[in-house]
């Protein structure tokens, strides 16, 4: 087992076991991505049982991982009594649904995400069709174009169940030495909850708050009418509690949530102003403004990222329009199946 004060130039993706807070210990388990090579669960001690928050993708990769961390504490899978988990996303959803399969743990899951697990229960839609809907309304043919090169998508893995429980907002989780509280995140999906451990100032955020880099925003099977605004408001929810240490699904742990918060709510800030500059200057579709943005810490062109990582920015900038209009700062109008933006009074392009 190893302290979580580990030096600053160990890699926060190393495998291990790192001991965050008495009782409780962060695992990161590895992601077949480029872009996030890992994922933090949390192994919260509970009497002669393991509580996990978040479980990770259902890789052989990620259980054997998992495996041996837990055998650090003297324990095996089938001591994990509960998984509680954030949000749906795969990486973070899919091994607790397996692990479930095999053992019998308990999965819980925020209520906000039923009808995406609906959906993916129902099958028969094509992977990313939302996101592939919003590249088609934001003018973005040329990523379409890209996307359609790169052949059919990984679909959704197989298996998908509904949890055993759907967690109601502001829930109180009682266990052995520690009470959780249950708060709902909309944003980066409809259902996402973050878990507070007030009692040791503990906050388990799984992607609304994370150190280095900003959650997609609506990225699911069901996207809210306006995920950019469900977003902002929900982290000035939780800057509203005290502030708690930042447990994140993806990157390190730090010292204060609200530091971060505030960061994410400053680059939101500004990232509207810089959409609303480029509609000024004369872009008018979502593709338009971001091709006129700077994407990652690198700076990059829209052009010079993956197709994938295109989808993700146009659909980004997308929200922060679609929240621009709807504050009133821009308006909206349909060049066909294309929404074309603009500054409030200026002439209807596209007609």
């Amino acid at each position: 087992m190893s302290a979580e004060a580990q030096p600053s130039t160990t890699p926060w993706t190393d495998p291990g076991l790192f001991t965050v807070a008495p009782g409780v210990h962060r695992v990161p388990l590895p992601l077949p991505t480029d872009g996030l090579r890992a994922v933090n669960v949390y192994v919260v001690e509970d009497g002669d049982g393991l509580v996990l928050i978040d479980s990770g993708w259902a890789l052989a990769e990620s259980r054997q991982a998992l495996s041996a961390a837990l055998a650090a504490l003297g324990c095996g899978l089938g001591d994990v009594r509960h998984f509680l988990v954030t949000h749906v996303h795969r990486d973070h959803y899919t091994q607790a649904v397996e692990l479930r399969r095999l053992f019998g743990s308990k999965v819980s899951l925020g209520a906000g995400e039923a009808e995406a697990i609906r959906v993916l229960l129902a099958g028969g839609r094509r992977p990313f069709e939302p996101q592939l809907r919003q590249l088609q309304a934001s003018g973005a043919g040329v990523v379409l174009q890209r996307l359609r090169e790169l052949g059919a998508p990984r679909g959704r893995p197989p298996g998908w169940e509904a949890p055993d429980e759907w967690l109601a907002p502001h829930t109180e989780i009682e266990l052995s030495t520690r009470t959780l509280g249950v708060i709902p995140t909309p944003g980066h999906t409809q259902g996402h909850v973050v878990f507070t451990d007030a009692g040791n100032g503990l906050l388990f955020a799984g992607d609304h708050v994370l150190p280095h880099i900003t959650p997609s925003i609506g990225f699911e099977p069901v996207p809210a009418s306006l995920p950019l605004g469900d977003f902002l408001e929900s982290l000035r929810v939780v800057r509203a509690l005290p502030d708690m240490r930042l447990l994140p699904a993806h990157g390190p742990v730090t010292a204060s949530a609200h530091t971060r918060i505030d960061e994410l709510l400053a680059h939101h800030d500004g990232r509207l102003s810089q959409c609303a500059g480029a509609v000024a200057a004369g872009a008018g579709t979502a593709y338009q403004v971001a091709c006129a943005l700077r994407w990652t810490r690198r700076g990059r062109h829209l052009e010079e990222l993956d197709p994938l990582n295109q989808m993700l920015a146009v659909t980004e900038t997308r929200a922060h329009l679609e929240l621009l209009a709807a504050q009133g700062r821009l308006t909206v109008s349909w060049d066909g199946e294309v929404a074309v933006y603009q500054q409030p009074g200026a002439g209807v392009r596209g007609q």
